[in-house]
């Protein structure tokens, strides 16, 4: 016996099955017979045409594709071949003397100009470049208050060491500007008296911009110590000197880390450099007055040191000895 699915998936078969039919097929074999002559008569006759609907609906495709295709590759090629008014109106306008870039790299002063400049030149030459001054300028007269302190050994923020020197003096901490001040000659004037005293400290707060802290030697040749506070002037000064420059490594460099400083100048030091198988590098001034080279980058080869005014002073390689003074025989010019 057949299941009920079974049944319902044969009932459509049954229904639409053709079962003959003699007289109706007769009538349509005729009427198909009579279409064909005609369309034949239709095909051949002069001047007639064999396009069909389908035919037609190609060649119209066929001719709108070309259409569009020319245009488009034209396109194409034109854009690929120049820029646009739009891009060639929007680009900036570059000097013809050199290549891009090249004007807005020297137009600001960078440590790079005069390494490169420098850099053929003979061990213990001497070159000026632009001044670098920081907050303390030469020629600049400024205003502030003395105050007076004792200096112990005469060692210092600097870390210039101890010292027998007693016209020394501590800077304000906005005027010392990281070290920037350490070693600077400062002509003072209060009162109709002037003395010299060379910075050799900081003076953090309450002493304010244009404030130095004189040692009591100092400041007694300009008011007696009661006197506590006065007004003063002051001004950079490039004194006659029989000194040099000398160069110390700071306790535990090596050639693979190390700290450099410059002693004895004549005018502040505005930038202290090595020299590397890429050319100089600055070093980064630290607030205790030593320059650093933090992965030994040119530890125990030239160095290169620029004061204030700009000039440049090549000192010859030096063996990384911590703490050991050696002399250079350089000095800055007198301004």
């Amino acid at each position: 016996m057949a299941s009920s699915s079974h049944r319902r998936r044969s009932q459509p078969d049954r229904e639409f099955q053709w079962r003959p039919v003699r007289g109706p097929l007769f009538a349509v074999a005729a009427v198909a017979a009579v279409a064909l002559i005609v369309t034949l008569v239709v095909a051949f006759r002069p001047g007639g045409s064999s396009d069909t609907g389908s035919d037609r609906a190609v060649a119209a495709s066929s001719s709108s594709s070309s259409s569009e295709a020319g245009p488009s590759g034209t396109a194409t090629e034109t854009d690929s071949a120049s820029p646009t008014p739009s891009k060639s109106s929007s680009a900036a306008p570059k000097p013809t003397a050199s290549r891009p870039g090249r004007a807005s790299a020297s137009a600001t002063p960078s440590a790079a100009s005069p390494a490169r400049r420098a850099a053929s030149g003979t061990a213990g030459a001497s070159t000026t470049t632009a001044p670098a001054a920081g907050r303390i300028r030469p020629g600049a007269t400024y205003d502030g208050v003395a105050t007076s302190y004792d200096v112990g050994n005469g060692d210092g923020a600097c870390s210039f060491g101890p010292t027998d020197d007693v016209m020394t003096a501590a800077m304000n901490t906005a005027d010392y500007e990281t070290a920037k001040a350490c070693g600077a000659y400062i002509s003072v004037h209060a009162g109709g008296k002037s003395i010299t005293v060379r910075i050799t400290n900081e003076c953090p707060a309450p002493c304010t911009v244009g404030q130095l802290d004189l040692s009591r030697q100092a400041f007694a040749k300009l008011a007696p110590l009661s006197a506590g506070r006065i007004s003063i002037t002051w001004s950079l000064l490039s004194p006659a000197t029989s000194d040099t420059i000398s160069i110390r490594y700071k306790t535990g460099s090596t050639q693979y880390w190390c700290g450099i400083q410059a002693i004895g100048h004549r005018n502040p030091l505005a930038r202290l450099e090595v020299r590397t198988s890429g050319g100089w590098l600055a070093l980064t001034r630290t607030e205790y007055n030593y320059f650093l080279s933090e992965q030994g980058t040119g530890c125990g080869s030239e160095i290169r040191l620029t004061d204030i005014y700009g000039e440049q002073l090549t000192v010859p390689a030096l063996a990384v000895r911590p703490d050991v003074v050696q002399q250079t025989g350089l000095q800055f010019t007198r301004h």
